[in-house]
């Protein structure tokens, strides 16, 4: 991976929908050479996907809470898929500490959320939080 490669990637950060056409004339290359740029970094795996950054308010997701899980390891094997099925999962974590896992939901009530929670038990002990706000949302890395 050279400063080109570093460059196309903080450009597609910034705005992943950027015509081939603006970041070869930004980084110098022709379009063909920044496709299969793109296609190598791809297959390699260093762009996973292309996301779509969603507001979850105007969707009446009004809560966002972290659940930390505390399980036995012999339940991944069953956790797994069920954590996978759930939609408002947002992101799962298997962490170091007390707790084993971290997950990340939305819900559009607490009392959705604590219905989820109830399922989740099945698994182990939880400690929930709710957040009030996000002074620092998501971003993407630094490269």
């Amino acid at each position: 991976m050279d400063e080109i490669d570093l460059n196309l990637l903080r450009m597609l950060q910034k705005n992943a929908r950027t015509p081939i056409k603006a970041l070869a004339e930004a980084v110098n290359l022709s379009s063909p050479a920044v496709s299969a740029r793109i296609d190598r970094l791809e297959k390699q795996g260093v762009i996973r996907g292309y996301t779509l950054d969603i507001d979850p308010l105007p969707l009446g997701q009004h809560i966002l809470a972290y659940i930390r899980l505390d399980m036995q390891p012999t339940q991944k094997e069953e956790f797994y898929p069920f954590i996978a099925s759930c939609s408002n999962v947002l992101e799962c974590n298997c962490v170091t500490g007390q707790y084993s896992m971290l997950i990340k939901v939305t819900y559009p009530s607490t009392q959705e959320l604590d219905g989820f929670i109830g399922r989740l038990q099945h698994f182990g002990k939880t400690e929930t939080q709710i957040v009030f706000s996000s002074p620092v949302p998501p971003r993407s890395m630094q490269i």
